[in-house]
């Protein structure tokens, strides 16, 4: 055994005023909010006409689908709503039919528990993107103390499965208007943030922060255009040639115009043509345009990571969500509440991918909850004018908290709080103070108990996966380098060992900062990173140079040749 001592990480500030600061509002923060809108009104006035309010929260269950999947395309768009509804029946059914067999709390609790954690750990796995399993959890968790008879299940089950069939219906719609929009907003945004790299850059005050982001948002684009794995459209091939110019700047970013790359972005932004980008090479003399898409091709063609292969990594974020969904109804059971399935919610939507980014959340949620009651004491008289006005409410509550929480996430806690809430009033109304004290109560109990779960799982790994994440990127850097410097390398092999490479340097980036954030551990080897980091950025640029990728420094901004894309 060695006798070396472990060097500790140095003990962190937990953040309070920085976990509420404000962002900037998602360019497309309409779209969920327009979506679930649309999802939720049509099932819930229907059952206000008919006179069966108390069945909205089934319906609701489906409704919530139409949240999920903005920033894919559509394609891809149409599985991953699919498979999300298809999950949110599943932790329904068996929610339904654990509600119809026991009254026991505590069993209550502990399958609301373990249904969090499956939901935590296929979410993450898969990369479904937010709302993530939290609206999950939220489903599965509610009608666990809704009674039911296992008679009624079937019942209840198809009316979620036709509200999520018209949540598909309405993810999709879109489409046949704007058949590439998310595709364009994930290129736009990877250009303009590679143009604001190369400014920095070309100013001299690079910035580390700018370059991850700009890398992060170029391989963000890069799987959005890779997701869907049909044959692709001529405008792919265009804002896949966009990106590769994306990628281009941050390798070199000094001879990068960063104002043609803005004015690319916008014209990408819009719904016109797509700019077309031209192709330095082919004024050399050299390799032909579609030279620079044969590693997206060959990338196409490869098959994702097997799904059992993500979840190992998760197993700490797994175990946290368990125990801590548990500990939380336990105590808020202890405690005597009649709603403890709030403070296994409030544990559940804690977990993020350290300890740091969960004590954040933890201070998003209860700050968000607080106000949030003090919303809904206040709408509760609106609320109670009728079953319109109740329905009226919760529509105003989706769509400000899709709103607003791309903002920050409290912000955005502070419609879903009030939404919660009045959705417990559908099949009847309940004192308001009872319902404020029970949601303050059980926010507090989910926050505090939660966070100590994670606490106590500590996740050991975190600094292996660093080390794995170095040698990935040293690897991919010495192959690109062999490539770069070897005369006989071939446009497919480059192209592939620089998409490798950037990739990989991504990864490790994010690698670093999820486990910074981790507590109980060694000392990360954080000047490794950073060496490893400039190394791979100084290999991009050689192999973009022995591409001949760089752009023509004698073509502006104002360049105006399109190609015709239009569907």
């Amino acid at each position: 055994m060695s006798s070396a001592t472990p060097t500790p990480t140095r003990v962190r500030r937990l953040p309070v005023v920085g976990a509420l600061r404000l962002g900037r509002p998602s360019d497309v923060w309409f779209k969920p909010a327009l979506s679930v809108v649309a999802a939720v009104a049509p099932p819930s006035l229907l059952l206000v006409a008919l006179g069966r309010l108390d069945l909205a929260a089934y319906t609701m269950a489906g409704s919530l689908c139409a949240l999920y999947a903005h920033h894919r395309p559509y394609a891809a768009r149409a599985k991953v709503l699919a498979w999300v509804v298809l999950g949110m029946l599943g932790g329904l059914a068996v929610a339904l039919v654990t509600a119809s067999l026991t009254r026991n709390a505590v069993v209550l609790v502990t399958v609301g528990a373990l249904l969090a954690a499956v939901q935590k750990a296929v979410c993450d796995a898969t990369r479904v993107g937010p709302p993530a399993h939290v609206i999950l959890t939220f489903v599965s968790s509610a009608t666990l103390f809704v009674p039911q008879t296992l008679g009624q299940v079937p019942g209840h089950l198809a009316l979620a499965a036709a509200a999520g069939a018209w949540a598909w219906l309405v993810g999709m719609a879109p489409a046949p208007l704007r058949p590439h929009g998310p595709e364009r907003r994930a290129t736009a945004q990877a250009l303009h943030t590679a143009a604001a790299y190369a400014e920095t850059a070309r100013g001299g005050e690079e910035s580390a922060g700018a370059r991850s982001a700009a890398y992060a948002a170029v391989h963000a684009a890069w799987q959005t255009l890779l997701a869907a794995r049909n044959r692709p459209s001529t405008t792919r091939r265009a804002l896949e040639r966009l990106v590769v110019r994306a990628e281009v700047a941050l390798a070199a970013p000094a001879d990068t115009d960063p104002a043609r790359l803005r004015a690319w972005a916008d014209a990408v932004r819009g719904s016109g043509r797509v700019p077309r980008t031209g192709d330095p090479r082919r004024d050399e003399g050299s390799l032909g345009e579609r030279d620079e898409l044969v590693g997206v091709a060959a990338e196409r063609a490869v098959a994702p990571r097997p799904l059992w292969s993500r979840l190992g990594p998760l197993a700490p974020l797994v175990v946290r969500t368990a125990l801590g969904c548990a500990l939380a109804g336990y105590v808020s059971l202890a405690l005597g509440a009649d709603r403890p399935y709030w403070a296994l919610v409030t544990a559940a939507s804690l977990y993020q991918a350290n300890l740091t980014l969960t004590w954040s959340r933890a201070v998003q949620r209860v700050v968000g909850n607080l106000v949030g009651v003090l919303l809904f004491a206040a709408v509760t008289p609106v609320a109670r004018l009728g079953p319109l006005a109740l329905v009226l409410c919760i529509l105003a509550c989706n769509f400000g908290a899709e709103a607003l929480i791309g903002r920050n996430y409290w912000l955005g806690s502070v419609c879903v709080t009030p939404l919660a809430l009045l959705v417990t009033e559908l099949p009847g109304y309940q004192p308001t103070g009872e319902l404020v004290t029970d949601r303050v109560v059980d926010t507090l109990v989910g926050a505090l108990v939660g966070f100590a779960a994670a606490l106590a799982v500590t996740d050991r790994r975190a600094g292996r996966r660093v080390e794995r994440a170095l040698t990935a990127v040293d690897r991919a850097r010495e192959r690109a380098a062999r490539l770069a410097a070897g005369p006989a390398a071939t446009p497919a092999a480059l192209e592939a060992a620089r998409r490798g490479l950037a990739a990989a340097v991504v990864d490790l980036r994010a690698t670093a900062d999820a486990a910074a954030g981790e507590w109980w551990q060694r000392a990360l080897p954080q000047e490794r990173v950073v060496l490893a980091e400039q190394a791979a950025h100084r290999t991009l640029a050689a192999t973009v140079r022995r591409q001949g990728l760089l752009p023509d420094p004698g073509t502006t901004s104002t360049q105006t040749h399109t190609e015709d894309t239009s569907p």
